[in-house]
């Protein structure tokens, strides 16, 4: 009886969602935290590498965000959004700022020839196409160009402000304002299905 009522919870144990792992993780249990990992890693290492083309820094990366998300699971908010959706973020933060650093110190990251399995399925687009991609592609579309510009620049291609600013020929201010500007009607939107011009 004891062993059919483990099998149970083994096979259960598939259909907890990741809310509930992020609630376990709060109790501090250590297998909730293995099964988000081998959930979400794919992901977050694609992303990871595409910000940095370095695979050793992507995973340095999403090995310290997984630290961070042991040590601090009640930063996640469930009404701001899902869990996958706040752990690529801070992937993308953490690697940008990678990024940021690498550039200041002037190191140069190459591209190593094993990074990209050709064969294989971009697990970067893999998440986007089960995210409801038209909504985002569309909402995008309705910003002013020099949001949208902003936007791109600084979450699809890494640049920071100040770059921005640079490509961009405007005022460091303006930008910063454009991005947030732009962020905020993209969070309203997205929040909003209504709110998509047919």
């Amino acid at each position: 009886m004891l062993t059919y009522q483990l099998d149970v919870v083994r096979t259960d144990a598939s259909k907890v969602t990741d809310c509930e792992l992020m609630e376990r993780l709060c109790q501090r249990d250590l297998d909730a935290l293995e099964e988000l990992y081998d959930r979400h890693h794919s992901i977050a290492l694609g992303l990871a590498c595409r910000i940095l083309h370095d695979r050793n820094y992507a995973e340095d990366v999403v090995q310290d965000v997984f630290l961070t998300i042991w040590r601090q699971p009640e930063r996640f908010n469930p009404a701001r959004g899902t869990v996958r959706g706040w752990l690529l973020a801070i992937v993308h933060h953490r690697s940008i700022d990678r990024l940021r650093r690498l550039r200041t110190s002037a190191r140069f990251v190459e591209l190593s020839p094993d990074l990209v399995d050709r064969n294989a399925e971009d697990p970067v687009d893999v998440a986007l196409a089960s995210l409801d991609r038209e909504h985002v592609v569309s909402a995008l579309a309705q910003l002013p160009f020099e949001q949208r510009q902003a936007i791109e620049l600084s979450f699809l291609h890494g640049r920071t402000h100040v770059e921005i600013a640079e490509v961009t020929n405007s005022p460091l201010g303006t930008v910063k304002g454009r991005i947030r500007i732009g962020l905020e009607k993209l969070r309203t939107m997205l929040a909003s299905p209504e709110a998509f011009v047919a």
